[in-house]
């Protein structure tokens, strides 16, 4: 099966590849969304540094952006996303590895304070997250979980 396409490519464009990993956090039926200083929602993760493993780029990103530790429990899949940053003025080809958390703890505050940490139910996680890719890993997640 081939992975998901989100967003619109302009063939005109130059695009950067931005490979990217993210998880799904949960507590008391609410996952966690990251707030960026200009307002989007994503899921906990981000943009992959030098030759860390996704893996690890999800551990720095969660110390980063919520100050906790997480033991990851599967992996949903890989999306991938085309899109125009207005924040660095860049075309993106974003493939994006999602994951789901075992288990988290807290382990200190968020190092990135430019940002918010919002508890939602999957509902509104999917009406408010900015990427479709993002949302289709919680569609995914949602779908795991009934069966």
């Amino acid at each position: 099966m081939e992975n998901p396409m989100f967003g619109e490519k302009d063939e005109s464009a130059n695009y950067q590849d931005r490979y990217a990993a993210y998880i799904i956090v949960e507590t008391h039926g609410k996952i966690a969304m990251i707030e960026a200083p200009n307002g989007a929602f994503f899921l906990p993760g981000g943009e992959k540094e030098g030759q860390e493993t996704n893996e690890e780029a999800i551990s720095r990103e969660l110390l980063e952006e919520m100050g906790i530790s997480a033991e990851i429990a599967c992996y949903l899949g890989e999306a991938a996303e085309y899109f125009y940053s207005n924040h660095r003025k860049t075309y993106f080809h974003n493939p994006g590895f999602f994951y789901v958390a075992k288990s988290w703890q807290k382990v200190g505050e968020p190092t990135e304070k430019d940002q918010s940490i919002w508890w939602v139910t999957p509902e509104t996680a999917l009406e408010k997250l900015k990427r479709g890719s993002h949302r289709w890993a919680v569609e995914k997640w949602l779908a795991m979980k009934e069966n």
